[in-house]
């Protein structure tokens, strides 16, 4: 990789100051040590693999979204609040993609105790499941719940749905399979319900993409990433995570019968948007 010299030397001026950046915001500096921090891409690699969800990555995925996604806290709580307001008694929520349930732990906590809400949780790594599994029942999850094993790209089962979730997986989903993916959610949700879908997105204009991507590293190093990590993990993401413009993500979601479609937040380079299936007779309830 050209420039990785300098990039490893930055890596190691920097190191002390990583370590105090990367303490959670309001944690004492004894949880903060028992953290797993995401180091996966701190040394330098000669040949950088594709990016992959097993073992090493769900050890370390909690503290990688905190870092890696902007607002990521504030995202899940309009997703959790959102979410709560579609969950019909009776119905299933579906999370695809679910990786360690953050989710689910949003919507429990504006949801009714009483509530007779069933999660289903679909995710392609076991590693993820188990985290999630472990988390839920630490959390006291108040809800019905079941995680399944499950590859997006082969198409999924939605039944009853009332919410279905993509918070960042469509990206992650192969371009061929993604209407079918779409078409498939739209006819498993019950009128009235919602699919909530939160993606990494390309700029419409390629001066602004530019800007918005360096902006989003900028936002990395804040976070206390070093050049070495942002770089090799950007080049392992290259044929894992294939962005859309926002424009397209709408045009798909419209496409297989979506007519409501809201973005509720953007931040440069990453939306999040909610698509409502609308009733046979028209209107919603």
């Amino acid at each position: 990789m050209d420039g990785t010299e300098n990039l490893v030397n930055s890596a190691e001026r920097s190191g002390r100051i990583e370590n105090l950046a990367m303490q959670k915001p309001g944690a004492t500096e004894d949880e903060s040590a028992q953290t797993e921090l995401d180091r996966i891409f701190a040394r330098p690699r000669s040949r950088t693999k594709d990016f992959d969800f097993g073992e090493e990555t769900a050890a370390v995925f909690d503290d990688m979204l905190d870092r890696s996604v902007p607002f990521y806290g504030e995202i899940q709580r309009m997703v959790g609040e959102i979410a709560s307001d579609f969950a019909r008694d009776g119905s299933q929520v579906f999370d695809l993609g679910c990786s360690t349930c953050n989710s689910f732990l949003a919507i429990d906590h504006f949801l009714p105790k009483d509530a007779n809400v069933h999660f289903i949780g679909i995710d392609s790594s076991q590693h993820m499941l188990d985290k999630a599994r472990e988390k839920l029942h630490k959390a006291r999850f108040r809800h019905e719940f079941e995680l399944r094993l499950g590859n997006l790209n082969q198409g999924v089962c939605i039944d009853n749905g009332s919410v279905v979730l993509l918070i960042l997986t469509l990206q992650f989903v192969r371009p061929l399979y993604r209407e079918d993916l779409i078409s498939r959610i739209y006819e498993g949700l019950d009128p009235n319900g919602c699919l909530i879908l939160v993606e990494k997105v390309l700029g419409e204009n390629s001066t602004l993409n530019r800007l918005f991507i360096k902006y989003y590293y900028e936002m990395k190093k804040r976070k206390g990433y070093s050049e070495l990590e942002i770089a090799q993990k950007r080049e392992a993401l290259e044929n894992v995570l294939i962005p859309y413009r926002l424009e397209e993500n709408k045009e798909l979601l419209r496409r297989v019968g979506f007519e409501h479609v809201e973005v509720f937040f953007k931040w440069y380079n990453f939306c999040a948007m909610i698509a409502c299936k609308q009733p046979r007779d028209g209107g919603f309830e």
